[in-house]
């Protein structure tokens, strides 16, 4: 797996009616079906949610490549949490294969595939929402559904800042962690061969560099905020202001409608 395929927190810019919602509307949407995820429990409900997520990819423009090359990096996670499930889960009746310590029941089967379902759909609606929203309008959008946090005195808007600078700065280590490898490699580093602990030994040299580099950004990013005059949120305005249109609201009312749906067809096991 390259670095260049680990896609989180990058943004395709685009004008498609995906990009247009509000990103509150985007961020509630992403809760609703992740709940909608946790409630389903039956193939009906899953090719429910899965339609709906395909739909979701087309009318983003995003592309399927840049999905899938977004699933690599948590790849080995989905297997090895599908294998246990396949293995450690137990059913009423026989199994249909036994040898050693493992066990495979029917009801395994099903566990496995609807878990790696589930974290691959979860994964990729969080990837939409970083894919079609702006960083800066993700913390409009974050500062405001947290807004009533500030009656008790919580830094809202700091707190904003940072989650959505650390979702920025995502794809900009990413990068220089592969600038670095390939300065290394030029100078003789090898991070290819060896066993599991013979590589995670080989990258310790890259941690060095790394830190420095995120260090030196991160000073160089707080010089630029307060050049800019950034003294936090308090009287700070915004040149786009954050309304909720129509479409917003037909998106929020199909998502509650959603995690209702998925909740009935789970009490009658659909």
């Amino acid at each position: 797996m390259a670095l260049k395929d680990i896609t989180l927190g990058q943004y395709f810019p685009g004008n498609t009616l995906l990009h247009r919602l509000d990103p509150r509307t985007k961020l509630l949407f992403t809760v609703a079906y992740i709940v909608a995820l946790f409630l389903a429990k039956q193939v009906v409900s899953y090719a429910i949610l899965f339609v709906l997520l395909a739909v979701l990819i087309a009318v983003s423009k995003v592309g399927i490549r840049s999905i899938l090359r977004g699933m690599k990096p948590i790849l080995i996670i989905v297997i090895i949490t599908g294998l246990l499930n396949l293995f450690y889960t137990r059913g009423k009746g026989a199994p249909l294969v036994s040898f050693w310590i493992f066990t495979i029941y029917p009801e395994g089967i099903w566990a496995a595939v609807f878990m790696v379902l589930r974290i691959a759909m979860l994964i990729t609606c969080t990837f939409l929402l970083t894919y079609t929203t702006s960083p800066i309008l993700l913390t409009d959008g974050l500062e405001k559904l947290m807004g009533p946090l500030k009656t008790l005195h919580v830094p809202v808007h700091e707190l904003s800042m940072m989650m959505s600078i650390a979702l920025r700065f995502i794809p900009t280590l990413i990068e220089e962690t592969d600038k670095i490898m390939s300065a290394q490699k030029a100078r003789g580093a090898d991070f290819d061969t060896g066993n599991l602990l013979q590589k995670a030994k080989a990258l310790v040299p890259l941690l060095v560099p790394l830190f420095i580099s995120a260090f030196r950004r991160a000073d160089e990013l707080a010089i630029a905020m307060e050049c800019r005059c950034y003294h936090g949120g308090e009287g700070r305005t915004r040149l786009r202001q954050l309304k909720l249109k129509g479409i917003d609201i037909a998106a929020l009312v199909f998502a509650v409608l959603l995690c209702v749906g998925i909740g009935v067809l789970r009490h009658f096991g659909l």
